[in-house]
C-alpha cells in the first residue's frame, strides 16, 4: 500500500496533571486535590478533592498548599470513588482511538501518586506508562540544561510571568498552556527542517 493510502493513526490525548499531597511519598501521606485538564485550545477540566487515607502532613507541604485535613475529611471524596471518577473522566476524553498520555511538570512527583492510587484503588493505572515531564520535554526542545528548567524560567517564557498557585486545577491549566506552546515550537522546529 502507498505511503498516501496509509491511514492515519489517532494522536494521543495529552492530559497535564497537577496534584497536592499531605507529604512527599505516597506509602506514607495522602493525595489531597487532583486537577487535570485536555491539552487543547478549549481544555475539559477536572478537580477534585479527597479524604486523606491518614492524619499525617509535613509543615512543608501545609505552607504550600494551607488544605486542612479535618475539612478534606468531612468533604473529601472517598480515594476509591475518586480515582473510579478521574478514570471515568479520562476515558471521556479520550475518545476516537486516541491513548491518554499524562503530562506534569516535574511530573515525577505527581505520577508517582497517581499511579500509586490508581493502582491502590483500582488496581490499573489508565495512563499505563505513558507520562511526559514538561522540564525534560523543555530540555530536548532547547538543549537547555536541568538547572535551566524551573518553574520561574519556563514562566517567563510561556506564561508572562504566571507562576504556580498550589491550587490543583489552576496549575493543571498552565503546565497545559505550556506545553501547548512547546508543542507548538516542536512542530515549527520538525517543519523548518522539512
Amino acid at each position: 500500500m502507498p505511503n498516501s493510502q496509509i491511514p492515519a493513526q489517532p494522536g494521543p490525548q495529552y492530559i497535564s496533571v497537577d496534584i497536592e499531597t499531605a507529604g512527599p511519598n505516597p506509602s506514607t501521606y495522602s493525595l489531597l486535590t487532583i486537577g487535570a485538564c485536555t491539552v487543547e485550545e478549549k481544555p475539559t477540566t477536572l478537580y477534585m478533592e479527597l479524604k486523606p487515607v491518614n492524619n499525617k502532613m509535613t509543615p512543608e507541604s501545609y505552607a504550600l498548599h494551607h488544605l486542612d485535613l479535618k475539612r478534606l475529611s468531612e468533604r473529601g471524596l472517598d480515594p476509591e470513588r475518586a480515582m473510579r471518577d478521574f478514570d471515568d473522566w479520562i476515558q471521556s476524553v479520550t475518545t476516537n482511538g486516541r491513548s491518554p498520555i499524562f503530562v506534569g511538570f516535574n511530573a515525577p512527583f505527581d505520577w508517582m501518586f497517581v499511579c500509586d492510587y490508581f493502582h491502590r484503588f483500582l488496581g490499573r493505572n489508565p495512563f499505563g506508562h505513558a507520562a511526559v515531564d514538561i522540564k525534560a520535554f523543555y530540555m530536548g526542545l532547547t538543549g537547555a540544561p536541568w538547572s535551566e528548567t524551573g518553574m520561574a524560567r519556563l514562566a517567563s517564557r510561556y506564561l508572562g510571568e504566571r507562576t504556580m498557585t498550589h491550587h490543583a486545577l489552576r496549575d493543571a491549566l498552565d503546565q497545559a498552556d505550556m506545553f501547548h506552546q512547546m508543542l507548538d515550537e516542536a512542530r515549527g522546529l520538525s517543519n523548518h527542517r522539512a
